[in-house]
């Protein structure tokens, strides 16, 4: 049990890193939101949060401020770019975002189903289960949905690609997107994630490759019908 809490705080460690340096939510001395906001926006008890903060006290990312709160360090590495500098901040065509990741998240998932620890798919359950639970609510769905993500991509352990694919999403508000809340989506979601995660428990990295594009076209879909309407005035 410890060993698991270990690693969940530590993931949450690097959520809150991304958060950083990668979506640039908070910037060098802000203030992060209060440990009760903070704790329900990443869906982790406050115990969890509270040692991924010391995790990140300790490599100079965070810092306290005695009766202030909690602030990002003055710590010149968390401007690193890993040499994405071009892309962070692009502004992707929605298309074009969706066809970045055919191209990449069907393999990426294949190399999860393979490489995927018990961990990994705690983690990815627990996620899943958040975006179960705030299903009609667009923009706590789509940030547990992106998150979701993000955790194949670590369950890969593909160093590059845990870091290439924050910078990808990055670059499209998917929330004005998926805005739309329909029963298209919400089955869609429900259904396309269970599948994915079935096939990565298995080890299956056919079938999770194969789930995983089928996910992305229903997205692109989804994405090419708000276009169309939006051009017919609807």
């Amino acid at each position: 049990m410890v060993k698991m809490n270990q690693m969940l705080s530590e993931k949450v460690a690097d959520q809150i890193l991304k958060m950083i340096t990668v979506d640039k939510k908070f910037n060098i001395g802000d203030k992060l939101p209060n440990e009760n906001e903070l704790s329900s926006e990443l869906g982790v008890s406050r115990t969890t949060l509270r040692e991924a903060v010391k995790f990140l006290i300790a490599h100079n990312v965070l810092e306290i401020k005695r009766g202030k709160g909690t602030f990002v360090a003055d710590n010149s590495e968390l401007n690193e770019d890993y040499g994405l500098s071009d892309l962070d901040n692009l502004a992707i065509n929605g298309m074009d975002f969706f066809e970045t990741r055919i191209m990449l998240e069907p393999t990426m998932t294949s190399y999860a189903a393979l490489r995927a620890t018990k961990e990994d798919i705690e983690e990815l359950c627990r996620i899943d289960e958040l975006i179960n639970q705030n299903l009609y609510d667009v923009e706590k769905r789509t940030q547990y949905d992106i998150e979701f993500h993000y955790a194949i991509s670590r369950a890969t352990k593909n160093e590059f690609i845990i870091k290439i694919l924050p910078v990808i999403f990055a670059g499209m508000d998917m929330s004005s997107i998926f805005r739309r809340v329909s029963e298209e989506v919400v089955d869609y979601t429900v259904n396309d994630h269970k599948m994915i995660l079935e096939f990565i428990k298995k080890g299956d990295s056919a079938g999770a490759e194969a789930a995983m594009r089928m996910h992305i076209l229903h997205a692109y879909g989804l994405a090419e019908s708000i276009k169309s309407n939006v051009g017919k005035g609807k």
